[in-house]
């Protein structure tokens, strides 16, 4: 589906919110950045999850591609989805350079535009990516997630969430920022984060919470890293 195919109404998910993704420098800087992202931890998140061969799997908002390569290497069947085509170009290099392009399919879309047209998938994943999106077009897509699932597939979210009381927001906002910035060229700095606070839409955990059973999930495990970061294991809902 095209983002002209949607009324005129509909979100445009390719314009880019906060950080500009479809700058090839700034994807490279991305793939450098993403500590939470390393080969080990995709890996170990690829285990946990219980992906295996013969399996098909989505990746929307896929970024530079280290999960999807990680999921391909068990012998599954990977979608990768992202808006950026710079990013898709990053990724799908790296494919190449792992051998297994031919595993990886590359889609143009996001999570509003991605259509599946295939037999349902045994797991969607999305990490650090839904947070571009405000809060209803996020229970839009949780919506279109789950018809891309087969009953009792797991769909994985990890993201920024906010499970901090919402009248403490200031205290912990400054606390994130000043533990988790880094100098230039080490890490996201303290531009960057607070570019996705001011720009971007990360919610609370009991709003996310209450959207993911609403679209007819139930959640299995919740992670969170901090106040800030957490990580949900969900499971569609059989139909009774």
């Amino acid at each position: 589906m095209k983002q002209s195919d949607n009324p005129v109404w509909f979100y445009n998910e390719f314009r880019q919110v906060g950080t500009d993704f479809n700058d090839p420098a700034v994807v490279a800087a991305y793939d450098r950045n993403q500590h939470s992202s390393t080969v080990e931890a995709e890996q170990a998140l690829v285990e946990q999850l219980g992906i295996t061969a013969g399996d098909t799997v989505i990746d929307l908002g896929c970024g530079t591609g280290t999960f999807a390569i990680q999921a391909a290497l068990t012998g599954a069947r990977v979608h990768a989805v992202d808006v950026s085509q710079p990013m898709l170009a990053y990724a799908r290099q790296k494919a190449i350079a792992a051998g297994l392009s031919d595993r990886i399919r590359f889609h143009h879309q996001g999570f509003l535009t991605y259509n599946h047209n295939a037999a349902p998938a045994d797991f969607v994943i999305t990490q650090a990516a839904m947070h571009h999106l405000p809060d209803f077009w996020k229970m839009v897509v949780l919506l279109r997630i789950a018809t891309m699932l087969r009953p009792d597939g797991v769909f994985y979210l990890w993201d920024t969430v906010f499970s901090f009381p919402p009248s403490e927001f200031q205290a912990h906002i400054e606390a994130w920022i000043a533990r988790a910035a880094k100098p230039t060229g080490e890490g996201w700095t303290v531009t960057d984060f607070e570019t996705h606070v001011r720009d971007e839409y990360t919610t609370f955990s009991w709003i996310i919470e209450c959207m993911l059973e609403e679209a007819g999930f139930v959640i299995e495990t919740v992670e969170r890293a901090s106040s800030v970061i957490t990580a949900y294991t969900c499971r569609k809902k059989c139909s009774s």
